[in-house]
């Protein structure tokens, strides 16, 4: 089954992003460090859904990049999944390219991957799974 996991925004300032979604009194999680992606995270709950503030802890990271060349904004759009080693396999079988070979650990646990957009119709796409999962990674 499928469903909007959250969108992952691209942000400088992680405290100034965060205190917009809190004045409009939406719960803020806390802030994550994900070493591997270079990035601190906060999860906002939106309803059903989540959205994802990323700050990048380095110019050189894949958001730092992003920030550079595009400014702040949505970066990607995440698809939870019940079975990611399953979507995966299909994904490589039917040819989508996608950004790495394996399946990551990221913010509170969950496993993810990411299609690159020009598999996506120009979006770039995140499917990850539960942390609870039981996926050898």
């Amino acid at each position: 089954m499928f469903h909007i996991d959250h969108l992952g925004i691209a942000v400088n300032d992680l405290r100034q992003a965060r205190s917009f979604y809190e004045l409009l009194g939406m719960p803020v999680g806390p802030v994550e460090l994900v070493e591997h992606e270079q990035v601190r995270a906060v999860m906002v709950q939106a309803g059903e859904s989540r959205i994802e503030l990323l700050e990048p802890t380095s110019p050189e990271s894949v958001i730092g990049r992003f920030i550079e060349r595009r400014g702040e904004g949505m970066h990607h759009v995440a698809l939870h999944v019940d079975d990611i080693e399953e979507v995966f396999a299909e994904m490589k079988c039917a040819g989508m390219r996608l950004v790495s070979d394996e399946l990551k650990m990221g913010a509170g646990g969950h496993l993810y991957f990411f299609v690159h957009p020009s598999s996506a119709g120009g979006v770039l796409v995140e499917i990850c799974q539960n942390a609870d999962a039981d996926v050898a990674i």
